[in-house]
């Protein structure tokens, strides 16, 4: 086994915290794994450094945000009136479309080397979401996919009821991984009406709340949500 795999994630919960600011952390994590894996092409196997891992949580104030090849008419309100709503927009380079981040929402942003893992985006997806999906089944809450569309979703059999609880969008580059997911816990949905989330028109959003009739604390789920990223993503917390 290659001695330079590093199975270890540092865990780092920024609370309450501006999208510019959380934004900026994840980009210096970001930016300084590059830099050891730039620094490690020159240098023989024995002098090598191993590459940091991170899960960073977040709640956001309210705020939208436009994935790179996002459709800006998706946001419906006007940016001249998101102050009336104390929002703010950001146009930014993960994948994905539109989206909606605020209090109540658990924001995970997992600032991973997949090469310490697996080098597969597809498979990588698919435990961000199985991780939220394992989650909701200690609520007793039976989620899933649905093909060709990413994200965490609540009656995938009923096209007509099929309802969004977790969207993800993600950016890598050399295998090293950033943005990534927004669990929607008990979050204040009427935002969602001022964009059409993720460019999706026929689909509705829940949150846990919603779901469960009652308000859930936050800290709680974040302790299950960690233990289950763990679970599918098989490492060691620092």
């Amino acid at each position: 086994m290659n001695s330079l795999l590093n199975k270890k994630v540092k865990f780092i919960d920024l609370g309450l915290k501006e999208y510019q600011q959380a934004w900026d952390y994840q980009v210096s994590l970001f930016d300084k794994t590059l830099a050891v894996k730039t620094e490690n092409r020159n240098l023989p196997e024995n002098q090598q450094k191993i590459t940091d891992n991170y899960l960073l949580f977040c709640e956001h104030p309210h705020v939208f945000t436009l994935g790179k090849s996002g459709d800006e008419s998706n946001l419906i309100i006007s940016k001249e009136e998101l102050h009336t709503v104390h929002a703010t927009y950001h146009h930014i380079n993960r994948g994905g479309d539109i989206t909606y981040h605020g209090p109540g929402q658990i924001v995970g942003y997992p600032i991973l080397d997949l090469e310490n893992f697996f080098t597969d985006i597809h498979k990588y997806m698919r435990l961000l979401e199985e991780s939220v999906i394992q989650t909701l089944k200690e609520y007793k809450i039976d989620a899933g996919r649905i093909a060709g569309l990413t994200g965490v979703w609540i009656d995938v059999e009923n096209e007509r009821k099929a309802r969004k609880i977790c969207a993800l969008g993600v950016k890598t580059s050399r295998w090293v991984t950033m943005h990534g997911f927004a669990f929607n816990i008990n979050p204040d949905l009427r935002y969602f009406a001022y964009i059409v989330p993720c460019g999706i028109q026929d689909k509705a959003v829940t949150s846990l709340e919603k779901e469960l009739g009652r308000k859930v604390d936050v800290r709680e789920v974040q302790k299950i949500l960690k233990e289950k990223f763990r679970e599918q993503f098989d490492f060691e917390w620092l």
